[in-house]
């Protein structure tokens, strides 16, 4: 199979210089500021996106280390398969993060709730829809146990380049 390439429409901005310390979901990061910046030649594609409260990014590990496809993560002691987790060490560095729109400036879009390292890579945006976006889960896997360590849990540099 041809490699799949990708080109960043933009920048992420945020408080967290390095992964390190950086809150590991949108969740646990509550009103914690940023800012996207879209390259110029992508601004026109942002038309209309004012209209909404929350908007998905997705973005490029762009410090994560090679993945492996068992893995430790945050909120746990014991080794899952790295599709059963949302860390960064994976084997096409994905991320994902839902986060408040507050407002477009030309540009540039204030965000809140934002998980992600400064100066990540933007691949694209997509506006959340409760109705597209929302499901009620019957059961969530080894976080069910989990998930009450999500409010202290903060990125300890695991995945991250040496």
């Amino acid at each position: 199979m041809n490699a799949i390439k990708y080109k960043p429409i933009g920048l992420i901005h945020s408080p967290f210089k390095e992964p390190e310390g950086t809150p590991i979901q949108p969740a646990g990061a509550k009103g914690i500021n940023g800012t996207v910046e879209i390259f110029p030649e992508y601004a026109e594609g942002l038309k209309d996106v004012e209209g909404f409260s929350h908007i998905i990014l997705i973005y490029h590990f762009h410090l994560s280390r090679g993945a492996l496809l068992k893995v430790k993560p945050y909120m746990d002691n014991q080794l899952h398969g790295v599709f059963a987790m949302r860390g960064p060490s994976r084997p096409n560095p994905i991320g994902i993060s839902a986060v408040r729109l507050v407002r477009i400036e030309d540009n540039i879009l204030h965000i809140q709730d934002v998980d992600i390292v400064d100066e990540t890579p933007l691949l694209d945006i997509k506006p959340y829809v409760p109705e597209f976006d929302v499901r009620e889960a019957e059961r969530t896997g080894w976080l069910e146990k989990n998930v009450h360590k999500l409010p202290a849990s903060k990125d300890d540099g695991r995945f991250t380049i040496c």
